[in-house]
């Protein structure tokens, strides 16, 4: 399990988290929504040991960030190495011994070219490819559908349900919605840094609305399309 209290996060004098409270259980995948801004990535960041804040962060597992896999928005490459020496690098530092590496390749990623030149949606799949196969127990994916095609997010899917019969906790953001309803267990809103919801599975479809209410309100009939 992992536990915040009172997670308070700070860029100079801007408040960007404020007051955070939340529990996440092994065997559970949960959502975090939020516009842009709203301190999603920051959140992730704080739980990963990223990012130094106020408040507590603890869990079950000793060392929480050496047993969490973590994937960014946008993954990051050196300009000079590979599809397979990056999953090799990631897994090495789990300490865990990867065997026909191009039996996992589950993506059909060209694993033999350089990561810097893949497409954004190519980099998304080796980066979550790469955590997935250190052998985590915990994983934050931050928007692991975006830039991704319809093949991958159904592949995607099964592997979040899949992470969770395994007893691992994960936390995910996304955009679409559909995606977090079809996985999650619970979805938690943040505004303006501040958590104002906590959502359980049987109110998603009154999460979803009130959502496209808050976002949409006028918007279109402002346009007067014609």
């Amino acid at each position: 399990m992992i536990k915040i209290e009172n997670l308070y996060k700070y860029y100079g004098k801007k408040e960007v988290l404020k007051d955070i409270n939340i529990s996440f259980e092994k065997g559970k995948i949960y959502g975090v929504v939020g516009e842009n801004g709203s301190g999603k990535t920051t959140l992730f960041r704080c739980i990963a040991g990223l990012e130094k804040h106020k408040g507590e962060i603890s869990s079950d597992i000793e060392k929480l960030k050496n047993s969490l896999g973590l994937l960014f928005t946008e993954p990051y490459f050196f300009s000079k190495i590979t599809g397979k020496e990056y999953i090799q690098l990631l897994s090495n530092a789990r300490g865990v011994k990867l065997a026909n590496i191009e039996e996992k390749n589950i993506f059909d990623l060209p694993l033999n070219e350089y990561a810097s030149s893949y497409s954004t949606g190519m980099k998304k799949k080796l980066g979550l490819l790469a955590v997935l196969l250190q052998e985590n127990d915990c994983y934050i994916f931050d928007e692991p559908f975006n830039g991704v095609d319809i093949q991958s997010n159904i592949i995607v899917t099964e592997i979040i349900h899949k992470l969770k019969e395994l007893g691992k906790t994960v936390i995910m953001s996304s955009h679409i919605f559909s995606t977090l309803s079809d996985t999650c267990d619970e979805i938690y809103m943040l505004d303006k840094g501040e958590l104002v919801k906590r959502v359980l599975k049987k109110d998603f479809d009154e999460l979803e609305k009130e959502m496209k209410l808050v976002t949409i309100g006028n918007k279109i009939e402002m346009l007067n399309l014609k």
